[in-house]
């Protein structure tokens, strides 16, 4: 992660970051990064992951998949949202290339202890840190929070203090579908790029238009992390092939066009967001 973050942020590209479901989802990630060559980023949302099989057998299975398909771009697995530093410290041990610990919901002070605490560990292991402050509104894959902009001193202080690698300062994009068009505080994102010399994340990134993806990435946002339009491509074209041939059985042929539609999506926001041909 170190270095696929650090490569787009000099250059001002961001890698995006698809959250699974399941490994159809990992396997159309993989195989279109590849095809695409970009670079890629599999995020498991720490609420899911214990429904997924857990940490030992998503970090094993990615790293054979990775293997048997013969991926040679860069390509990571990330906690998203960890809910926990014991959790943190559970994803890392399993094999996880990169942690998210999310202390959004803390007082500023408990967001710093926690994660000095999660950096430590993960450092020593050589896995990269992305903290979170303010809250990224909306609901997805278990998470649900009001949204509450992130406060730029303790975005610094949490940067500073910490040493983490990445940083989510939560300025108006949501989880989930937007109700209404989105609100971003750019305004608040050019301060913080003045202040703060690491890459930040854009969370609740479906939905959002290509001129606002391209002035977000323009200031500094390296990862994109993206579920939602992923998870409606695919809902979509399951819905539409059991409706159109209701008496279909053979799961390889009723899941075939909603893989198509993962590859579709993937390659789609690979191009969007820059990544595409980078690898």
């Amino acid at each position: 992660m170190y270095n696929i973050l650090d490569e787009a942020f000099e250059k001002r590209y961001a890698v995006p970051q698809f959250n699974m479901n399941g490994l159809i989802w990992m396997e159309a990630i993989l195989k279109t990064a590849e095809k695409c060559r970009a670079p890629v980023i599999v995020g498991t949302t720490d609420k899911i992951v214990d429904q997924l099989g857990g940490f030992r057998l998503l970090a094993h299975t990615f790293h054979v998949m990775k293997e048997e398909l013969g991926i040679t771009v860069p390509a990571v697995l990330h906690l998203d949202h960890g809910q926990a530093v014991e959790r943190c410290y559970a994803a890392i041990d399993a094999g996880y290339d990169s942690v998210m610990f999310d202390g959004s919901k803390m007082p500023i002070e408990d967001n710093i202890a926690y994660t000095q605490k999660v950096v430590e560990y993960a450092h020593a292991n050589d896995v990269t840190v992305e903290a979170e402050v303010g809250s990224v509104g909306g609901s997805e894959d278990g998470i649900s929070s009001e949204l509450l902009y992130a406060d730029p001193n303790e975005c610094i202080r949490l940067a500073d203090e910490t040493g983490v690698d990445s940083l989510a300062p939560a300025l108006g994009s949501v989880h989930g579908k937007y109700q209404g068009e989105p609100n971003l505080g750019f305004l608040q994102m050019e301060e913080l790029r003045k202040a703060i010399d690491i890459p930040f994340v854009l969370h609740g990134a479906s939905g959002i238009s290509n001129d606002e993806l391209e002035q977000t990435i323009s200031y500094g946002h390296a990862k994109i992390n993206y579920n939602t339009e992923l998870n409606i491509a695919w809902s979509n074209a399951l819905r539409h092939k059991l409706m159109e041939e209701r008496e279909l059985y053979n799961p390889m042929e009723i899941l075939k066009p909603s893989k198509e539609a993962l590859n579709q999506t993937t390659e789609k926001v690979l191009k969007r967001t820059g990544a595409y041909q980078r690898a």
